[in-house]
């Protein structure tokens, strides 16, 4: 008899599903699993190779497991809001929900067909009201504890649907539903503010199992950055524009300032004699995406004709806009010290501008200070300072101070743990000298030091370790 897999598979995967084979337990001494994939958006055209690609992967480790014993959690469910959806019922004139019913019907039949094993007691759908009350729920905490709000970002801006548009719609700069062309407009919408749990985020990574590259990328995408707001006056204006920067140290260098081309203050800065190249160079700004604008190799600009003081010695410095800065990443204005910045530099070299080294190869003038707060020993969070600190900032070998604002319960304890992870420490430069310890330990504030060595200059690196009072 020839073997009919299609009856012998649908056999199986009923019973596997009326005995709940797959199913997570509530009650249960074992350990426990959770597999999760990304939950698929049901489109019309059903599944393709990229959805059954990582759930069969991830299927045959959810079995692995459960043949270790392990209480597995591997659910599914479907990301079912999307702007597709909502498009392809306008055009047919079909209510969304009857479109996202079919859709995922379609779905479900394809996947269990499948036989991977999910937990189909658990399946949830993005558009139940059963479930989205509860996302509804989560925002609203958010909202009361400060961690959503509202901010003005550029969007994508449809003129003749009058509406805002994904990156996906608007391809190539062109509205996938009307053909119109495409500008970024500034508009409120709703933020969340998940850099409150930047620092938790980074310092637990060590508590994971996880390979050190991908430690090492979560802690590169999560970021964290310490600084200062300063704020330039416009001259002859009551205005100010606010920049972040993590070297405030190099403001006597500061020779220009470039601003985003949203930037709320980017027309009002135009002149009589610059301002039909102003709207120009904004409009055009206007249609590119984000990405483009950041991927351009060749730096392009305008001067607005107008001039921002600098706090620090009064000195005017030229106001610029170009599209390599983002109105959405920091305050949208950045001040640039070209001869410590590459972007800076190659901006300031095209348009002609002036270049003022403030930092001394010497390391006379000012010494690097990199700060940090520690509650462990986090490899992961140390490396990504020590290498900002003696490589990134410290392209003229100067004196460098590594300090660490120390949260634990036991001091000596972390010190003891720090001093031997500097010991075994692959620094990107010569080392010159081992780790040397100085002898204070009975001291709030704990010292090492090393000497490395850049380009046949050597300088001495210093790491200072305070205890903050619990």
């Amino acid at each position: 008899m020839k073997y009919n897999h299609k009856a012998v598979e649908e056999k199986w995967q009923k019973i596997w599903e009326d005995k709940g084979v797959f199913h997570a337990s509530d009650d249960t001494e074992k350990e426990k699993f959770y597999a999760l994939i990304e939950f698929p958006y049901p489109s019309g055209q059903g599944l393709h190779v990229g959805h059954p690609r990582p759930y069969t992967a991830l299927d045959t480790v959810a079995r692995k497991r459960r043949l270790e014993g392990y209480n597995v959690l591997y659910p599914i469910g479907w990301d079912a809001f999307g702007l597709p959806t909502e498009n392809y019922a306008i055009k047919n004139h079909i209510h969304p929900e009857i479109v996202t019913k079919k859709n995922i019907a379609r779905f479900k039949k394809q996947i269990q067909s499948l036989g991977i094993s999910f937990d189909w007691s658990r399946e949830i759908n993005t558009t139940d009201p059963e479930y989205y009350k509860w996302t509804q729920w989560i925002f609203i905490q958010m909202f009361k504890n400060g961690l959503a709000y509202e901010k003005e970002m550029p969007l994508n801006w449809c003129p003749n649907c009058k509406a805002v548009l994904a990156n996906e719609e608007a391809t190539n700069g062109v509205c996938d539903r009307c053909g119109a062309t495409v500008t970024k407009k500034n508009l409120r919408q709703w933020m969340l503010r998940i850099t409150k749990y930047a620092d938790r985020l980074l310092n637990d990574l060590d508590k994971l199992d996880w390979p050190e590259k991908v430690k090492k990328m979560q802690g590169d995408w999560i970021g964290r950055s310490y600084g200062a707001e300063v704020d330039f006056k416009v001259d002859g204006k009551d205005e100010s524009i606010t920049v972040y920067t993590t070297r405030p140290d190099t403001l006597h260098g500061a020779t220009f300032m470039v601003l985003a081309p949203e930037h709320k203050l980017a027309k009002s800065l135009a002149t009589d004699e610059t301002r039909e190249a102003v709207e120009e160079y904004i409009y055009q700004a206007s249609l590119k995406s984000s990405v483009d604008r950041m991927q351009d190799k060749e730096k392009t600009g305008v001067f607005t004709g107008s001039y921002a003081i600098n706090p620090i010695n009064g000195a005017k410095v030229p106001i610029w806009l170009s599209d390599y800065v983002l109105a959405d990443y920091g305050t949208g204005a950045i001040m640039c010290v070209p001869a410590h910045d590459d972007r800076d530099f190659e901006f300031a070299t095209k348009f002609n501008i002036p270049i003022i080294q403030v930092i001394a190869k010497d390391g006379k003038e000012i010494a690097i200070y990199e700060g940090l707060k520690l509650s462990s020993v986090s490899t992961t969070y140390i490396d990504t300072h020590i290498s900002k600190a003696v490589v990134n900032y410290n392209a003229l070998g100067t004196s460098t101070f590594i300090v660490a604002y120390v949260d634990v319960s036991d001091f000596d304890s972390f010190w003891n743990r720090y001093v031997s992870y500097l010991q075994s420490y692959s620094f990107p430069l010569l080392v010159k000298s081992p780790i040397e310890v100085y002898p204070y330990p009975d001291a709030a504030a704990r010292v090492a030091s090393t000497i490395l060595s850049r380009d046949d200059y050597d300088f001495p690196v210093y790491f200072v370790a305070f205890k903050i009072p619990r």
